[in-house]
């Protein structure tokens, strides 16, 4: 028998590794749902389903213990996720018992790391745990006059009161001026305060996010067309495009420990988007999947939609011709134009691929200052999906999903007013091109695009969201399914865009 000194060295690392591993198995259990559940009460359980509203968008939830399991089955839901919900509803008792953990452990993760919950609905939250009886019944009164009686009733609560709101495209994360001026109103100024604090450290992440991709990226031009961007890229860019939107914002506590009173936000300069329509969304559709679901979100958004199914290139020219010599765009504020079809790098081929194929620069060209003076000053929004044979496609090999800001070469990056004489012809494009592979079309017969499925989905959902900032989200989506499915089944994303100020699709 060896003695004790002859045995080989433990593998400590492996053995907390291995009791990690199975700490988080055993903490995703059904029985471990069921006790959580169990021991919350009906107004915590209401604030963890008000919690988990973005992260289950796409879920029914019926109850806590349902809404658990399926998020814990569809892999939405890490051993740190559970832990960050019951510090949000502030059941410390259950951290230490169930999961083993303390405060302070979860605090000091959250410090580091992206969040389950966004810091909007942890908000409402703290805004609705500091509300009493007396106060709700007076903003339930106030919201009448913006939702009618038949929706404030007077046994709602707080964040069932958000939620309707919500509905009514009345509040979101980027719209809270009327519940801000309720709170004022009741005169609960801390609340008023909390929202502030929340707008101005909004809007502090948004631009520093926006003057770091303008810095790197300010001797790039929309003159070259996107395929020839890859290879500008500095390393730097290609590692921040590999870390999920979520991880370029900086992780905040609770508005109630975010320290000192901040001034309120300046109004930030933002696209005019009142007209009605808002303008043209072209629709051209080579494919025939996603017509449809396209048509019934630019149609909600508040958009003249104009399709074309099935053209060939000579049709698609013919198309894009008429539409940008549209007199109608100078009484509208934006255009869309959404482009399905097979093509190569830098083509589309529409339905012959006889034809040697449309230049994607070209497309972009129609619309500029010079050639469709009505548009000048207004954002032009371009959606192209295109589906390219394998050996087409350029690989990278480090990412299949990349973003860019873009700046027009000669342009001032100051904003101007809109004026012939001071834009230039350039500016005010949104350019999203996604590629797949063509075999798609014949693996998932009939399927729509996992690109312009979710990209639909989001305007929907998140119209009052800036541009940009949704795409951030839909790139986070798309590399979420890239992860899970087989190299030929995945999107590749490339954003590029002059916008001078901030875009919403949306009328205020």
């Amino acid at each position: 028998m060896k003695s004790v000194a002859s045995w080989p060295p433990v593998d400590w690392t492996g053995v907390l590794l291995l009791q990690f591993l199975a700490r988080k198995l055993y903490i995703m259990s059904a029985e471990v749902i069921h006790q959580i559940e169990e021991a919350l009460d009906e107004d915590e359980k209401e604030m963890l389903l008000f919690l988990c509203q973005d992260v289950a968008a796409d879920l029914v939830q019926v109850n806590v213990r349902d809404l658990l399991d399926s998020l814990s089955e569809k892999g939405k839901l890490s051993f740190m996720g559970l832990a960050e919900l019951l510090y949000r509803v502030r059941r410390f008792d259950l951290l230490k018992r169930i999961l083993k953990m303390d405060k302070m452990t979860v605090e000091a993760h959250l410090r580091r790391h992206p969040h389950l919950v966004s810091d909007y609905r942890v908000l409402m939250t703290e805004i609705g745990e500091d509300l009493d009886k007396s106060d709700m019944s007076s903003l339930i009164f106030l919201m009448r006059d913006y939702m009618g009686r038949g929706k404030t009733a007077k046994d709602k609560s707080f964040l069932d009161l958000v939620i309707e709101l919500e509905k009514l495209n009345l509040v979101a994360p980027d719209q809270l001026d009327l519940l801000e001026k309720c709170l004022k109103n009741i005169h609960r100024i801390d609340l008023k305060t909390k929202i502030q604090k929340y707008k101005q450290s909004a809007q502090e992440t948004e631009t520093s996010h926006i003057n770091g991709s303008q810095a790197s990226l300010t001797n790039l031009s929309l003159k070259d067309p996107p395929y020839n961007l890859k290879n500008a890229r500095s390393k730097e860019q290609r590692l921040m495009v590999k870390q999920p939107a979520i991880q370029r914002i900086p992780v905040k506590t609770s508005i109630q420990e975010s320290g000192a009173f901040l001034p309120q936000p300046i109004p930030e300069e933002r696209y005019r988007m009142q007209s009605k329509p808002l303008g043209i969304c072209l629709i051209i559709d080579c494919i025939g999947n996603d017509a449809e679901n396209l048509r019934d979100t630019f149609t909600s958004l508040g958009y003249e939609v104009r399709r074309s199914l099935y053209p060939t290139v000579d049709n698609i020219i013919r198309v894009l011709y008429q539409v940008s010599h549209m007199t109608q765009h100078q009484d509208y504020d934006s255009f869309v134009c959404v482009l399905v079809s097979r093509g190569d790098s830098q083509r589309l081929f529409g339905v012959d691929r006889t034809h040697s194929g449309l230049a994607l620069d070209q497309i972009r060209r129609m619309f500029m200052g010079d050639t469709c003076p009505s548009l000048l000053g207004k954002p032009k929004i371009f959606f192209i999906q295109n589906y390219v044979e394998s050996e087409s496609r350029l690989e990278d090999g480090s990412s299949l999903l990349e973003v860019d800001g873009l700046s027009a070469s000669n342009m001032d990056s100051r904003p101007r007013q809109s004026g012939a004489s001071t834009v230039h012809q350039e500016a005010d494009v949104f350019w999203s091109l996604c590629e797949a592979d063509t075999s798609l079309l014949t693996q998932r017969l009939n399927s729509p695009s996992v690109y312009l499925q979710h990209l639909s989905q989001k305007l929907r959902q998140q119209r009052r969201q800036p541009l940009v900032q949704l795409h951030l989200q839909l790139n986070d989506t798309v590399c979420e399914w890239n992860s899970r499915v087989p190299h030929k089944e995945r999107y590749r994303i490339v954003l590029q865009h002059t916008l001078r100020k901030t875009l919403i699709l949306s009328c205020k």
